[in-house]
């Protein structure tokens, strides 16, 4: 019988979860999980609630990107009560939705998955974190980092009333419009964010891409996955984050098929493990074929490589260049390198950037007609952003009153969950043999799921899930007295 390697918890991550390896007599690695075993429910305790309190509700599933959970509700609620915001609305919700996506960004390359590139993946874990990364890049650039993200906090706050718990988010509209005072500051924000992120892609350039051993790991088997990809795109087929229609692309990046957030259930569909409370999303048009890859499997992708996979480009001047840049490098579209995803979120914070400066300059920004008040019953709404861990889509049904009978959330981590299972197994593969393996090799084989951003408690809905469990009963003395097992 073989033995078992257990990284447990994992880190760097939003949530908690743990790596269960497995080995073969001969040291190999027979198969690896990435087990979930936390369970949040928020679908099942919304229902009775009012569907306008939704916003609100599932910003409290995770602290991280609440304003992704307020957006995608407030979108819903304006389809679910049949009311187009006012166009100064939209605008500044994307504005607004912009900022979050630059800061949200910096946060994961700086403090959460960038220190294995920054300071590197085999140096000592006490290091690989965001003072390592300032160690690294020198304090003046760790300065930055934090005030960019606090200046942009700080304007999400003013207009949005809260950054960790937005509440301006309304059916046909926002609570309050933007201020001329309020609009000079989303501005210079957005300059400087839009400063900041071409410094942060020379930043990769001079420590990853300038690293023969880093390119060989970001370009390597082990980190290598051809599946399709699913993303926003606007009317161009450009990247969009805050609406659009869902564009599918195959593993040779053929469009497989592009539709509205209404018709999400005709495509996307949802398969349950009994190890993980973790759903795992596949198309419909492909179908379920297990956890693995190719034109055969239904498994997808989302977030940031993907969705400059599913689209044709960037809607903003800077970040063109710079995603036609990493796709010349990588080989051309589709790109399948998993790591790759650390520079495409910094092609999507340029992104984001401009378009936040484009929105500023807008005239309508400031317009004080922002709402329309509903005036129609409620029966059912579909709202879809791309939050930073990649495409979120909310379903509310309710009664009459508008109180909630059936909620379906189908968060980015949801998406991509088979395609992390398929990258912490195939990683493991590749660099685990035998049992003795040090701390640096397991790192290395947490950077396949790290890339991904995921949120695990955005993304633990399965009901009903087991998952094993084990308890010990001891005495005084530590000798063991009982055990119970479901395992």
């Amino acid at each position: 019988m073989g033995s078992e390697i257990l990284i447990d918890p994992i880190t760097r991550l939003e949530g908690h979860g743990r790596i269960h390896i497995f080995l073969d007599d001969d040291g190999e690695v027979d198969r690896a999980y990435l087990q979930i075993p936390e369970l949040r429910g928020f679908e099942t305790f919304a229902r009775g609630r009012r569907a306008e309190d939704m916003p609100q509700i599932t910003s409290r599933i995770c602290g991280v990107c609440p304003m992704a959970h307020h957006m995608a509700g407030t979108k819903t609620l304006d389809d679910l009560y049949h009311v187009d915001p006012p166009p100064a609305a939209t605008k500044v919700r994307e504005m607004v939705y912009d900022a979050f996506m630059v800061e949200d960004h910096a946060l994961h390359f700086f403090f959460l998955g960038g220190p294995d590139f920054v300071v590197g993946p085999s140096a000592p874990k006490a290091e690989r974190n965001v003072l390592g990364v300032i160690g690294k890049v020198g304090l003046e650039v760790g300065k930055e980092v934090i005030g960019v993200r606090k200046e942009l906090r700080g304007l999400i706050s003013d207009a949005a009333g809260k950054v960790i718990h937005p509440v301006f988010g309304l059916p046909g509209g926002i609570s309050q419009p933007v201020s001329p005072e309020l609009r000079d500051r989303f501005a210079a924000g957005a300059a400087r964010a839009v400063e900041f992120g071409k410094f942060a892609l020379q930043v990769f350039r001079d420590v990853v891409l300038s690293n023969r051993e880093y390119v060989d790991l970001v370009t390597s088997e082990a980190y290598t996955h051809r599946t399709y990809y699913l993303g926003l795109v606007d009317e161009r087929n450009r990247v969009n984050y805050y609406d659009g229609r869902l564009r599918v692309v195959d593993p040779d990046g053929a469009e497989l098929v592009t539709f509205p957030a209404r018709e999400y259930l005709d495509h996307v569909a949802e398969h349950v493990e009994p190890w993980s409370y973790l759903k795992f999303c596949y198309l419909r048009d492909v179908g379920w074929k297990g956890f693995t890859d190719g034109v055969d499997s239904g498994v997808f992708a989302v977030a940031p490589l993907a969705r400059l996979n599913a689209s044709e480009g960037m809607s903003t001047p800077v970040a063109q260049e710079a995603y036609e840049e990493l796709c010349s490098t990588l080989g051309g579209k589709p790109v399948h390198y998993t790591l790759a995803t650390h520079w495409a979120r910094l092609v999507e914070l340029v992104n984001a950037a401009e378009r936040m400066a484009e929105l500023a300059a807008d005239p309508d920004i400031t317009s004080p007609e922002v709402r329309r008040i509903p005036t129609e019953t409620p029966t059912e709404g579909i709202g879809v952003v791309e939050a930073p861990r990649g495409t979120l889509i909310h379903h509310y049904a309710t009664d009459e009153r508008g109180l909630i009978t059936q909620a379906n959330l189908i968060v980015a981590t949801q998406n991509n969950a088979a395609r992390i299972a398929l990258s912490v197994d195939k990683a493991a593969k590749a660099l685990v043999h035998g049992a003795e393996v040090d701390e640096a090799l397991l790192n290395r084989v947490e950077m396949a799921f790290r890339a991904y951003d995921p949120c695990f408690g955005c993304a633990t809905h399965a009901l009903p899930g087991q998952m094993p469990l084990i308890v010990e009963v001891r005495d005084p003395s530590g000798t063991l007295v009982r055990e119970l097992r479901r395992d």
